[in-house]
């Protein structure tokens, strides 16, 4: 399938090939939610897609590093690296990192703002030096950059039926909704990377700090006052969605399934949190693969749906042009 997703976005040249193929497993491999939606996409932007997630999860892949135990200057000094290739890679559409170029080939081909990639590792930056938010006006300056630019990036790429600044605002909150559910269901992994991503004032307008995170993390042991804190990250999660689920009917109608199905199966997860009781702290929320595959089937269905009213409108077109053709000009 990778070749016929090469092929239809016209990409040919071998290194380039390699290169995109390199951001499409990354993405199978750690992306398996939003992998699945990407599925639904046309054919020939599918690439695109995985370019963008691949240079992400490249960039996080580093500020994570726990398996390596690298020193936060020695990720830092990564980061940079990876930076200097992208800004390189953005004029000549190069880079030595095979996710560098395909990300600047798609950032090229699409018009993609080079000020948003920018944004993005300012954030991954701050990954290496701070490990809280006070507020959540703090963190919406985090998520501007983690998350509500790799939504902006996607637009050009997704294409709209409205102007683009008029889905832009819902696209950012698609990203940040995503990115929100993932601090509440890695509360727990995040603790051992040293990070808590749930505002403060909200933690603390429920009794909850990081000792008491903390010590429910190394005792396996719940409290009340945690799960309530919790129930609000999710109901803020919930009202970022609610902003962001309007701007799905801007989008070209061919890619709607695929962020429908994304919106889907992302609010699975706060419904798989909610089911577990919020014990995020001890153990991974997950969506059932029957949930996923249904998703995925009705995704299939709209996909379906969305082709045939295309085929249809484009018939009604040709036959409308042919009738004034033979018709002739109007006198």
């Amino acid at each position: 399938m990778s070749r016929r997703e090469l092929d239809a976005a016209g990409i040919t040249d071998p290194l380039l090939r390699a290169a995109y193929t390199r951001c499409r497993r990354l993405n199978a491999r750690h992306g398996k939610t939003y992998f699945l939606a990407t599925r639904l996409l046309p054919l020939e932007r599918r690439s695109a897609v995985h370019a963008l997630y691949g240079f992400a999860r490249w960039a996080d892949d580093i500020v994570d590093d726990l398996d390596r135990h690298r020193t936060p200057e020695e990720r830092d000094r990564l980061l940079r690296r990876l930076e200097g290739d992208l800004a390189d890679g953005l004029v000549t559409r190069a880079g030595r990192e095979p996710v560098v170029r395909a990300v600047a080939d798609t950032a090229g081909r699409y018009g993609i703002d080079h000020a948003l990639f920018a944004d993005f590792l300012s954030s991954m930056r701050a990954d290496l030096t701070v490990t809280h938010y006070p507020t959540f006006a703090d963190l919406q300056g985090y998520v501007h950059g983690s998350a509500a630019v790799i939504g902006l990036q996607m637009l050009p790429v997704l294409g709209t039926v409205t102007a683009r600044e008029e889905a832009a605002p819902h696209a950012a909150a698609l990203g940040v909704a995503f990115q929100l559910t993932n601090f509440l269901r890695d509360v727990g992994e995040d603790l051992d990377r040293g990070r808590v991503y749930l505002p403060g004032d909200l933690l603390a307008a429920h009794g909850v700090d990081r000792s008491l995170l903390e010590w429910s993390r190394r005792t396996g042991r719940r409290d009340r006052r945690i799960r309530a804190a919790l129930m609000a990250a999710e109901a803020m999660t919930r009202r970022v969605y609610r902003t962001a689920e309007p701007g799905i009917a801007m989008l070209d109608p061919r890619v709607r399934p695929c962020i429908r199905a994304a919106f889907t199966l992302y609010g699975g997860i706060l419904d798989a949190i909610a089911e577990q009781d919020y014990s995020v702290l001890h153990r991974r929320a997950v969506v059932s693969r029957r949930r996923r595959a249904a998703t995925a089937a009705a995704g299939v269905l709209r996909v379906a749906g969305a082709r045939l009213r295309a085929r249809t409108e484009d018939r009604v077109a040709r036959a409308g042009a042919s009738a004034v053709e033979r018709k002739g000009p109007v006198r």
